[in-house]
C-alpha cells in the first residue's frame, strides 16, 4: 500500500513520484535511496562565484537546419523543397549564399553586434534518427554504437567541479520537465530542477509546505538507512528551494522578455546568475521542433521564440555587467532531411547548425555548410562533430581538460 502524499516516502518510486510534482526533488532522484555520501567530494570547496558559466538550450524534437541557416543561392535547395523553400525576401542575408530565417531578426542583430556565432552542419558519424537514442548520444557525448552511463556535463561535474558541500549552491540547474541525462555523473553533486512555468506562487507555496511537512513527519517504515538519507536530501532540497524561489520572486530586470515559457526560463537563469550563485551550468529546453507536417509557420514561430528569448537574455546579462561570464549554446538531437515530405514538413535527418551566444564568443559562421548534391530522401553528411564543440567549450571556457570528459581528444574550434 502506498503512503499518503503527505507522509515521508518509503521507496525510491515514491520519491520519484514526488519529484514529478515540481518540488525540486527530481534533481536528486538518481541518488535515491541511500546513495552513499562521497566524503572526498563532500569536503571539496564550492566553485568560485566569478567562474565562467555555460547555458545550454535544447531544441527538442530536431531543428530543421536548412530553414534556419538557409542556402538561398543553391538551386538544389529549392529543388529539394519546392513548397518549403523560403523566398529571398523573407530572409536575413549572412553572405552571398547563406541567410538566417526571417523570424530570427533579434539574433541577426546580435550577429551584427559581434555576439552570435553559428556552427554549421553539426552531427556525428553513423547518425541515429530515434528521438530517444539520438538525444542520449548528444547528452552523453557517446559514439552512436556506444552506451555511456554518465552524461558529458556529469563528467564535467566529476572532473571540473569536484562537488560542493551539502547545502551549497548547485553546480547544475535545469529548467525543464525532467533532469537531463547530460547531468548524470559517477559521483554525487548537488543539482537542482525548476519547473518550466515557475510563476505560480500558490503551487510554489504548496511545494514548500509539502517538503516541510515531510521533513517533520517521522518515518513509519523499517529501512532507517534509506529514511535517514531521504530526510537529509529533503532538508537540503527544502533549503535550496526556499533560496531559489526567493531569488526568482524578487528578481527585477529591465530586459524586454517575451511572455513565453521559454523566455521565462531564461529570465530565471539570469536571476540565479545575478544572485551570485556558484552554479556552472544551466539547462533549458524549447520544445516543438518535430515538424513532420505543415512546418513553415510552426518553425518560424519557434525560431522567433528562440531568437527573441535569447536576445532578451543577453540584454539582461549586459545590463547587469554579467555578460562576460556567460556563453549560451543551442543544440538539437538531430536535424531534418533536406527534402520536404508529402505533408509539407520534414522528417528526421542528421546534421543541423548550433548557435553560440555571448560577449566573448568569436562571431560569424564556423565550419562548412552542407552539400545539397543529394537525391530525394538522402541525408546530409555532417562536417563538424558535435563533440568538437563540447570539447572546445570544456577546454577554452569551462577550464576543464576536455579529454578527461570526452574520453579522447577532439579538434578544437575557434568559437571562443
Amino acid at each position: 500500500m502506498k503512503n499518503p502524499a503527505h507522509h515521508f516516502p518509503a521507496t525510491r518510486r515514491e520519491f520519484l513520484q514526488l519529484g514529478a510534482k515540481g518540488a525540486g526533488l527530481l534533481a536528486f532522484s538518481r541518488f535515491a535511496p541511500a546513495f552513499p555520501v562521497e566524503s572526498a567530494f563532500a569536503q571539496a570547496p564550492a566553485p568560485e562565484k566569478d567562474r565562467t558559466i555555460l547555458v545550454l538550450v535544447q531544441l527538442a524534437g530536431g531543428n530543421d537546419g536548412l530553414n534556419t541557416i538557409v542556402p538561398y543561392a543553391d538551386p538544389n535547395y529549392r529543388r529539394l523543397r519546392p513548397t518549403l523553400g523560403l523566398p529571398p525576401e523573407h530572409l536575413l542575408k549572412l553572405n552571398d549564399s547563406l541567410a538566417l530565417n526571417g523570424a530570427c531578426g533579434a539574433m541577426h542583430e546580435l550577429l551584427k553586434n559581434g555576439k552570435l556565432g553559428i556552427v554549421q552542419n553539426v552531427g556525428y558519424p553513423n547518425p541515429n534518427r530515434s528521438h530517444f537514442r539520438s538525444t542520449e548520444i548528444w547528452e552523453t557525448a557517446s559514439e552512436s554504437n556506444e552506451f555511456l552511463p554518465t552524461g558529458w556535463l556529469g563528467r564535467f561535474f566529476d572532473n571540473g567541479c569536484a562537488g560542493a558541500p551539502a547545502g551549497g549552491d548547485p553546480c547544475g540547474v535545469n529548467i525543464s520537465n525532467e533532469v537531463p541525462q547530460s547531468f548524470s555523473s559517477e559521483h554525487q553533486h548537488t543539482t537542482f530542477s525548476i519547473a518550466v512555468n515557475n510563476r505560480n506562487r500558490r503551487q510554489q507555496s504548496d511545494n514548500l509546505a509539502l517538503l516541510e511537512q515531510m521533513v517533520r513527519t517521522p518515518a513509519d517504515h523499517d529501512d532507517q538507512a534509506n529514511a535517514g538519507y531521504l530526510r537529509h536530501t529533503m532538508m537540503d532540497t527544502l533549503v535550496t528551494e526556499k533560496i531559489i524561489q526567493k531569488v526568482l520572486g524578487d528578481y527585477q530586470t529591465t530586459a524586454d522578455y517575451p511572455v513565453t515559457p521559454f523566455a521565462n526560463s531564461l529570465r530565471n537563469v539570469a536571476a540565479l546568475i545575478a544572485a551570485g550563485t556558484a552554479t556552472r551550468v544551466y539547462y533549458v529546453s524549447l520544445t516543438g521542433f518535430d515538424t513532420h507536417n505543415n512546418q513553415a509557420n510552426t518553425h518560424a514561430n519557434l525560431l522567433k521564440n528562440l531568437s527573441e528569448g535569447l536576445a532578451a537574455f543577453q540584454q539582461d546579462l549586459e545590463s547587469k555587467l554579467l555578460d562576460s561570464q556567460v556563453i549560451t549554446m543551442t543544440f538539437p538531437e538531430f536535424g531534418r532531411r533536406p527534402s520536404e515530405n508529402e505533408s509539407r514538413g520534414t522528417d528526421h535527418g542528421t546534421s543541423a547548425p548550433l548557435f553560440v551566444l555571448g560577449s566573448r564568443i568569436k562571431p560569424g559562421l564556423h565550419g562548412r555548410a552542407p552539400s545539397l548534391q543529394l537525391e530525394r530522401n538522402q541525408d546530409m553528411q555532417h562536417s563538424t562533430d558535435f563533440r568538437q564543440v563540447y570539447a572546445t567549450l570544456l577546454d577554452k571556457w569551462l577550464g576543464c581538460p576536455a579529454a578527461k570528459v570526452m574520453g579522447k581528444p577532439f579538434p578544437s574550434m575557434d568559437i571562443c
